[in-house]
């Protein structure tokens, strides 16, 4: 069994400036937690040890020298639908893929904070399902209980960090990416608002919907790592105005004015919110409100705005099957959803990227009467591994859509979202609830996230360590 290493990414980047342990130290046990670790939990779709151990030293010669940055030395991983010099982007799909000629730019900046980077981790085939599971790479698991799904679609990541395998980790949110599957592992995950962190060579990402974030055990730990890689690169349409997430996290949010909301959106789905996490959602709402927070149930004006998911979603999905150089080896649910996008990529997109600004003054009501919304972030706890396997596209599209009818909305938005961990279910599965807030909102969600994490100080639970017989029972 190999136990993670739970110091946490601020903590390493303290440590390895007073000189109490060196970056190839760090580097190396990550490698040898990765190799551990993948028999069972399968998080990583490709490590990189020479190179990793080589820029771990060269971190080492820097820190000696008195060079200090953000995340100098400090071992990283990021998500398998992002660009690293010299490996495949390969987005959960099987094939010959070719090899990156640069970084992209979140991974540019992620370098020049001074990470390491010791792999990419698993996604679904192109981002498009809440369970990481596929013929190319096979299923990635649950640290808490290994018979379950992290989530998706960052599950390799979400799985990497809860485990301890790394402190942190790069991921992506097109539908509720980041904040399914930290809900599901008991991690902090940050969607941010669009633009925030560049997608950047992929700009304009699905449309619009997809953006780049954090994973990480602790509030601290992901404005770290979003303050790290946030900001656009210059050809980039969306450039919103720069935050500092860190200071945010230390500051008191003040008295808010929180609207709970129970119901999910329109989805043409039966979405049965669990016991087990409408119980640990309002858990949650009472400490907020026992922190001096005015909490009221309220119910946002959704209206129909699945009708704009749908065109950007599949849209972008024909975009990047479109890009495969084997497409035959796609998921036949995935060259379903490219044909549907290639029918609705002319008039319907064009509406749906339309209706934005509507459904910005519609749902933005909202706030104008409270500061931050707060919801589950799944209606269900995690899926059993194999759950989706046999499923048509259309079967698969309705058990997902009522699995998960919460989180999208804020995609289609392009507004800021953060997972906090809730707690568990009667059997240890870990549940999510998401803070809400209007566009460049992340400085009062993380704010209040981060009074929330001292209250419930959700970071003392850990599962069992992981090795290549399998979990224990989470603690």
């Amino acid at each position: 069994m190999t136990a993670g290493d739970y110091t946490g990414l601020a903590e390493q980047v303290r440590r390895l400036a007073e000189g109490t342990v060196t970056s190839t130290a760090l580097v190396q046990a990550a490698l040898d937690r990765i190799e551990a670790t993948q028999p069972t939990l399968n998080a990583f779709r490709c490590v990189r040890p020479e190179a990793a151990l080589a820029e771990a030293a060269d971190a080492d010669r820097r820190l000696a020298a008195g060079e200090r940055l953000p995340l100098l030395g400090v071992p990283m991983a990021v998500k398998d639908d992002t660009d690293v010099a010299g490996l495949p982007t390969r987005f959960g799909c099987a094939g010959d893929i070719p090899d990156a000629a640069e970084d992209g730019e979140a991974v540019r900046r992620l370098r020049a904070a001074g990470a390491v980077i010791v792999g990419k981790t698993n996604s679904c085939e192109l981002g498009q399902w809440p369970f990481t599971e596929g013929p190319a790479f096979g299923a990635t698991r649950n640290p808490w209980n290994t018979a379950h799904t992290p989530g998706g679609s960052s599950g390799g990541s979400a799985a990497a960090v809860a485990a301890g395998v790394v402190p942190a980790a790069l991921g992506s949110d097109g539908a509720g990416s980041i904040r399914i599957p930290a809900a599901w592992t008991h991690l902090v995950g940050i969607k941010p608002q669009r633009g925030r962190v560049s997608v950047h060579p992929y700009d304009d990402c699905f449309q619009g919907l997809t953006v780049n974030g954090p994973l990480a055990r602790t509030v601290g730990d992901a404005a770290l790592l979003l303050d790290a890689v946030a900001g656009p690169h210059p050809g980039d349409r969306f450039q919103p105005t720069a935050v500092d997430a860190s200071a945010a996290a230390r500051r008191d949010p003040g008295r808010l004015r929180i609207a709970l909301a129970w119901r999910a959106p329109f989805t043409a789905t039966y979405n049965p919110l669990d016991a087990g996490v409408r119980r640990a959602v309002a858990d949650l709402a009472e400490t907020l409100a026992g922190l001096g927070h005015t909490v009221e149930e309220a119910r946002p004006r959704y209206g129909l705005i699945g009708l704009s998911l749908l065109p950007r979603a599949t849209a972008g999905i024909a975009e990047y099957a479109g890009r495969h150089p084997q497409p035959a080896l796609l998921d036949p649910r995935t060259r379903s959803a490219a044909r549907n996008g290639r029918r609705l990529a002319g008039r319907a997109l064009r509406a749906a990227r339309a209706r934005e600004v509507h459904q910005h003054r519609r749902i933005g009501a909202l706030f104008d009467s409270y500061d931050v919304l707060i919801a589950p972030t799944t209606a269900v706890p995690p899926p059993r591994i194999g759950t989706f396997d046999t499923m048509p596209a259309w079967r698969t599209d309705l058990t997902m859509a009522s699995a998960c009818p919460y989180a999208w909305p804020w995609n289609v938005l392009g507004w800021p979202g953060v997972n906090v961990p809730a707690g568990f279910t009667p059997d240890g599965l870990p549940v999510g609830a998401q803070l809400l807030g209007p566009a460049g909102s992340e400085p009062l969600l993380v704010s209040l996230a981060a009074q929330l994490e001292d209250d419930r100080k959700w970071f003392a639970h850990r599962p069992q360590p992981v090795g290549a017989g399998g979990a224990a029972p989470a603690v």
